[in-house]
């Protein structure tokens, strides 16, 4: 596999083009998150990369019903959910808030008739998936999602290369992409994918053209499920972790962390803070 760049240290990144950056985007699954919750550290860099003006905003494979308790308890102005699918916002009612409270703002891609007719498809792919390679299970997480299927390989579930292959060429086969993750083998039918989820949202939130403005964007990620992003932002970086799936990436994140996980994300905060500060 002929690859254009390799990864560079952390420390390589040139300060001077950190200093335009306007925001972070960021995977949540090893990436923000160490065996499954956020660490202090990356909690805090959320928060030090918000109070600092930047927009934070997570793309991740999770679903709608578990990515939507993090909107309001973390400092991230949205979460792209089911790679591109969902944008949920934290969104204040129009009358004010009620009772102290705050409200969960939805936004689809797809109409509600599309989703509806979708979720009939994937029920009968799951069973064919499970009928083809019975140690394959639906991610823990099926409940919550409304967009998309999850087969879990790594997270309660262990699935051997093959049988991770073998899962992703039934989905294809049934018309749907298909991704795999640090954890889970995504698919669904239609054409969004991370990448156009971050552009819609950020046209969604800001009314702006994401492509635009590439350079003034970071993205954080971990494994082949990101791909698209590290091809895209001149400024991607995989946390140290995306090690792991280093042979099966087609593109390669520019910069690489020394540290994994959560740790990880937050040595890049610390990067582009730093490079803010000499503004």
């Amino acid at each position: 596999m002929q690859r254009l760049h390799t990864m560079q240290a952390l420390n390589t990144w040139l300060q001077q083009t950190l200093q335009g950056v306007v925001g972070v985007f960021t995977d949540i699954d090893d990436t923000l998150t160490t065996d499954g919750a956020i660490t202090p550290d990356a909690l805090q860099a959320l928060h030090d990369l918000r109070t600092a003006g930047l927009v934070v905003i997570a793309i991740t494979g999770r679903p709608v019903g578990w990515s939507a308790p993090f909107v309001t308890q973390w400092p991230v102005d949205a979460i792209v959910a089911e790679n591109g699918a969902v944008l949920l916002q934290n969104k204040k009612s129009l009358c004010g808030l009620i009772n102290g409270a705050q409200l969960l703002s939805k936004t689809y891609q797809q109409d509600a008739h599309t989703r509806k007719l979708n979720v009939i498809r994937m029920q009968q792919v799951v069973q064919r998936v499970q009928r083809e390679v019975p140690a394959a299970r639906p991610a823990q997480d099926s409940a919550g999602r409304e967009t998309d299927m999850a087969i879990d390989h790594s997270e309660f579930t262990t699935l051997p290369t093959h049988e991770i292959e073998q899962v992703v060429a039934i989905m294809q086969r049934e018309g749907m992409t298909a991704t795999v993750s640090s954890i889970h083998i995504n698919g669904w039918f239609g054409t969004h994918n991370k990448l156009e989820g971050a552009r819609w949202a950020i046209h969604t939130l800001y009314g702006r053209d994401l492509d635009a403005e590439l350079q003034a964007w970071v993205y954080v990620g971990d494994s082949t499920n990101d791909q698209l992003m590290f091809e895209a932002f001149p400024h991607s970086v995989g946390v140290a972790n995306v090690r792991r799936f280093q042979a099966q990436l087609a593109h390669l994140p520019r910069y690489i962390t020394d540290s994994e996980r959560g740790a990880g994300f937050a040595e890049v905060a610390q990067a582009v803070l730093f490079a803010r500060a000499q503004r």
